[in-house]
């Protein structure tokens, strides 16, 4: 049968959706089309029959694309077709890639390709909620073995109430901006920025999506009850029980291992542990549970991760003991500098324990704004944030091949924690800020907020208040479960949760979490944003130790901005044909002048005299001299009635011969020379503009050589 759609319609939030499949893609493991309003969204997902041979890993992608078409519009530059994915495009791949990976069965590893495309799109409807939701529902209807349902949604808080899936204009208006992912039991996923709200309202956030999301898994049953595939079969791993009870011959050595404090050093003796394991294997592999020691390394790494995997979560949740002996709640120790450069505008060093961040803020006018092209249109942004992880952070010896999407992720969660705190009233800066991490163990796109905070109050630039961050770790057992405040990198990688909070000590200000397990309760998640405010006003602390206000001036060398206001129709004049008169001032005085659609003239520039001098000759050229105001003129023509003078550049008047001294002139030249600066007086402007001005009224002039 060519065409078995099926349609299941629900209410989610302010808007109808119809999940339909059976029509598109039927080759697909698993096909949707979302519909709300008049945005459309195709998700598709296929997942690999088979495994490559020697694979590790999950080959787990997410695919989102906006599709020009969509919105009717064409993709601008030179390039007509849709390329790289822009940043807000991975943005969404990772939040919706994230909460999945633990949801697929252990040690499954066949490649699964996600694919979701904005087919429509009217404006209003967001096309990144209906992705999420096309995602869980493609693999609720295919074979492919999921641990589902699970949902997605946006929350917002918008004049004082919790709104699910607001429209698209609407977030301009919102105290809270999160995106969710949960199952029916916990939340999986979050990501979002908030308007310095209290750990309180935050929770209420939360759960409120939470609520919702189970309604829409329950649409998700229905759909897989009704026209899902079959799960296909699929041999989970079985963990080799010889080789794990092998390992608890060295725990001596997993037990110094997680005593050295130095990661350089602990990863070290991981590997000279892993090596030495690796030659008892070869030795006596059957003692290993192995038929051969064909893969005697990898089976070694297994061995060794499980066995400091276990050792570290029974003495962090038996006995309340971290790695080298830290305690719980215990942030490292950390050290601020700022202007550690000498020419940017602004900088500073953030280092805590082993994470350090080296963060620049440069400061210019409109040419510095970062432009995006999308199907909601053009825009402009004039704050921005770029985070850099080089190999060399983390002792690894390989090139720098360009920014990845961890890159991305990390640098907005650092821009989104800044932003709500930047000024946006009487300060109109074009603000970027740049994040390198130097050293990295654990957090980094937290030292970045606080890096960044630093660097920015360094340049001068009034942020509401400083802006820190910390990263909160889990371990869980069963019911049991310890939160752990501040967590290294390999506290990351064996445990459950990396859950990341940054604010001011008013608020949250930006939020997001992975976990590696099935969810989080409400429970841990309240104990760790309560764990975490306390990080992080103790961080807060520690940096206004360095800096807590912006500088009262900005450095030498940063752009100064004038502005002034000028008629819309007197917009052309003032650029000049071919743009010959504002090049002609730019030039002149060493400045740069933008000028807006509504008549604001910005000047920028170093010199504040200069500055300040354009701002005059903009007036002047724009309105004229005021009669009765005296002005520094030169002359330019010197005729037998008299001289024509420059006030300003294309602001010309005559002093007639008999304003030129209090004495009767016979001889302009006797006076005056071409090239001459003298001060002329504004005597009249005639309905044909033309000025007349006086030398002697101002400060006559004496005869040369007399």
């Amino acid at each position: 049968m060519l065409n078995n759609k099926k349609e299941f319609t629900f209410n989610y939030g302010q808007s109808v959706v119809t999940i339909e499949t059976g029509r598109l893609a039927k080759q697909a493991d698993g096909a949707v089309l979302v519909t709300s309003g008049e945005t459309q969204v195709l998700v598709t997902v296929c997942s690999a029959t088979d495994v490559k041979d020697g694979q590790d890993f999950f080959p787990l992608m997410v695919d989102y694309k906006e599709k020009f078409s969509a919105a009717g519009k064409f993709l601008g530059g030179f390039m007509k077709r849709e390329g790289r994915p822009s940043n807000a495009e991975i943005l969404l791949m990772r939040m919706i890639d994230r909460p999945l990976r633990p949801l697929f069965p252990e040690g499954y590893m066949a490649e699964t390709i996600i694919m979701a495309q904005v087919l429509s799109f009217d404006g209003t409807t967001d096309p990144e909620v209906l992705a999420g939701l096309g995602t869980a529902a493609s693999l609720a209807v295919s074979d492919i073995p999921f641990a589902g349902p699970v949902g997605f949604c946006k929350v917002g808080k918008i004049d004082g109430k919790l709104v699910l899936n607001p429209t698209v204009g609407s977030w301009e208006n919102s105290d809270i901006e999160l995106v969710l992912a949960a199952s029916k039991d916990a939340i999986l996923m979050v990501e979002g920025e908030a308007n310095e709200v209290s750990e309180e309202d935050m929770m209420e956030a939360l759960m409120f999506g939470h609520n919702s999301i189970k309604e829409f898994c329950e649409v998700l049953d229905k759909m897989k009850a009704e026209c899902g595939k079959e799960t296909r079969p699929w041999e989970t791993l079985v963990a080799n029980e010889t080789l794990l009870n092998k390992m608890n011959d060295y725990s001596s050595d997993a037990r110094e291992i997680l005593g050295i404090n130095d990661k350089q050093k602990r990863s070290k003796a991981i590997k000279t542990f892993t090596k030495k394991v690796k030659a008892d294997i070869v030795e006596n592999f059957a003692a290993f549970g192995l038929e051969n020691a064909d893969n005697a390394s990898a089976e070694a790494y297994k061995g060794v991760d499980e066995l400091l995997y276990n050792m570290m979560r029974g003495d962090i949740l038996n006995e309340g003991k971290r790695i080298a002996g830290r305690g719980l709640t215990e942030v490292r120790e950390i050290e601020t500098e700022v202007s550690v450069l000498k020419r940017p505008h602004g900088s500073s060093l953030f280092t805590r324990g082993e994470t350090q961040v080296l963060a620049t803020a440069t400061l210019g006018g409109k040419e510095g704004e970062q432009m995006a092209d999308s199907i909601h249109g053009v825009s402009y942004d004039n704050f921005y944030l770029h985070y850099t992880f080089a190999p060399y952070s983390v002792g690894e010896a390989r090139g720098y091949r360009g920014v990845g999407r961890r890159e991305v992720g990390h640098g907005n969660l650092a821009e989104r924690a800044i932003r709500k705190m930047m000024p946006k009233e009487d300060f109109p800066y074009t603000v970027r800020v740049t994040c390198e991490v130097t050293e990295s163990n654990g957090s980094s796109s937290m030292g970045s907020v606080c890096s960044g905070s630093m660097a920015l109050m360094d340049a001068g630039v009034p942020l509401k208040k400083p802006v820190a961050g910390v990263a909160m770790g889990l371990i869980k057992e069963g019911e049991k479960f310890t939160i752990l405040t501040d967590i290294l990198g390999d506290e990351d990688h064996l445990g459950d949760m990396d859950f990341k909070v940054a604010g001011t000590t008013e608020g949250i200000t930006a939020i997001q979490m992975d976990i590696k397990i099935t969810g989080i309760t409400e429970e841990i998640f309240s104990k760790a944003m309560a764990q975490a405010k306390e990080g992080r006003l103790h961080i807060l602390g520690e940096m206004a130790k360095t800096i807590s206000t912006a500088r009262a001036n900005f450095k030498d060398g940063v752009p100064q901005i004038k502005t002034t206001t000028i008629p819309k129709d007197k917009i052309g004049a003032l650029i000049g044909p071919g743009g010959k008169n504002i090049k002609a001032i730019q030039e002149e005085h060493e400045v740069n002048i933008e000028i807006t659609d509504d008549g604001e003239v910005k000047i920028l520039g170093t010199d504040i005299a200069k500055l300040d001098e354009v701002v005059n000759l903009v007036d002047m050229q724009i309105n004229g001299p005021k009669i009765d105001s005296i002005y520094e003129a030169k002359v330019v023509t010197i005729k037998e009635y008299g001289a024509f003078v420059d006030i300003a550049a294309g602001v010309s008047g005559l002093v007639h011969v008999s304003e030129i001294a209090e004495e009767r002139v016979k001889e302009v030249n006797d006076y005056l020379s071409e090239g001459d600066v003298i001060k002329v007086k504004v005597l009249e402007i005639d309905r044909f503009g033309k000025i007349k001005l006086s030398a002697k009224a101002a400060s006559p002039i004496a005869k040369k050589n007399a």
